[in-house]
């Protein structure tokens, strides 16, 4: 099989620097025009596989976006992923030149999510953010929408009727998901414990609905104890999960719906044996990964987030260029199982 060209390739092929094609190929800075156009030929004569994108950083009549994007958790594995991921498919989207501005929220306040959306007020074409569900949210993504500016819920849907687009799972499926694993690996009836971060992540709530009408449903023989919210950290569900396994000795499983699962793993390691009690949480991260090769972590259902932030670069740029839609949606995304064995 041949070998795919590679920028390195580019480069020689041109004459220039990696780094000349790395800013032509990324429009991170500006490339003389002759200098680009050799780029460009290159790439195409040997079959580079962005020749096109390449070729489209040339067009002059290229439309320039600026979006803007409210994440939280800035110091966690996965929100790191996030940022990464939608600064690559930003700078990769096809038809338009993009730019992004990421900001990260310092709480789950929702004073300190409105403060960094208006913020970029005038600034960016359009925001998506993974912010609460609040009213003072709705009103700011009501005002931005009367300045111009289309926003897009990411993972959690907030001001619904509103906002553009909820872009993300369907976290009513994502806890039946969950329960479902959780009825079928624990082979004993017995309790059943639930995490969420707080009663203002819709998305939590709405795992917490499927999640509990799938024992309804189909597994009677457990029972699921009441809610505990972790405010989705660490020390709180490590705390709360020990209390759990101290009062319940017939606990069979535990989903955190949300963040702070690194306590309920701490926690297990800690009290019980692996696999004893089947944790179910979201995303891969280094500890759940490492939870899974240790069978302390049962499952984990995954975002697709390359996928996702394509999806939401294009639906944010369509909105931008041809007006926002009248009636406001979602869009879904299958969400990726992960299991010991496949990691």
């Amino acid at each position: 099989m041949a070998r795919r060209p590679t920028i390195t390739d580019v480069a020689r092929a041109a004459g220039v620097s990696m780094a000349t094609v790395d800013r032509v190929l990324n429009g991170r800075e500006a490339v003389r025009g002759d200098t680009a156009r050799k780029v460009s030929e290159a790439a195409s004569r040997i079959g580079y596989h962005a020749a096109p994108l390449i070729a489209q950083r040339l067009q002059t009549d290229v439309p320039q976006m600026r979006l803007g994007f409210v994440l939280h958790k800035e110091r966690q594995a996965f929100h790191q992923a996030f940022a990464a991921e939608i600064d690559t498919a930003v700078r990769t989207a096809p038809m338009i030149r993009g730019s992004a501005q990421i900001a990260f929220s310092a709480s789950q306040s929702p004073a300190d999510f409105v403060a960094l959306m208006m913020a970029m007020r005038g600034r960016v074409d359009a925001i998506a953010a993974s912010a609460v569900t609040h009213p003072d949210i709705t009103d700011a993504v009501g005002a931005l929408k009367a300045a111009g500016i289309p926003t897009f819920a990411l993972l959690n849907d907030f001001a619904q009727g509103i906002r553009q687009n909820y872009v993300g799972l369907n976290n009513v499926r994502v806890g039946r998901i969950a329960a479902s694993m959780i009825a079928l690996a624990a082979h004993r009836s017995g309790k059943i414990a639930v995490f969420i971060g707080g009663h203002r992540w819709h998305g939590h709530e709405l795992r917490e609905t499927g999640f509990r009408s799938y024992f309804r449903e189909f597994a009677p023989q457990f029972t699921v104890l009441d809610t505990l919210v972790n405010l989705e950290t660490r020390q709180l569900t490590y705390e709360a999960t020990l209390d759990l396994l101290l009062r319940h000795p017939d606990l069979r499983g535990i989903y955190c719906a949300g963040g702070g699962m690194e306590g309920a793993i701490a926690a297990l390691r800690e009290a019980r044996s692996p696999g004893e009690v089947c944790l179910v949480v979201n995303e891969v991260t280094p500890e759940s990964r490492a939870a899974l090769l240790d069978r302390y972590v049962t499952m984990v259902i995954k975002t697709p987030l390359p996928e996702l932030c394509r999806d939401l670069v294009g639906l944010m740029a369509d909105c931008v260029i041809r007006g926002p839609s009248a009636v406001t949606g979602q869009h879904f995304l299958r969400p990726e199982i992960v299991l010991p064995e496949s990691v």
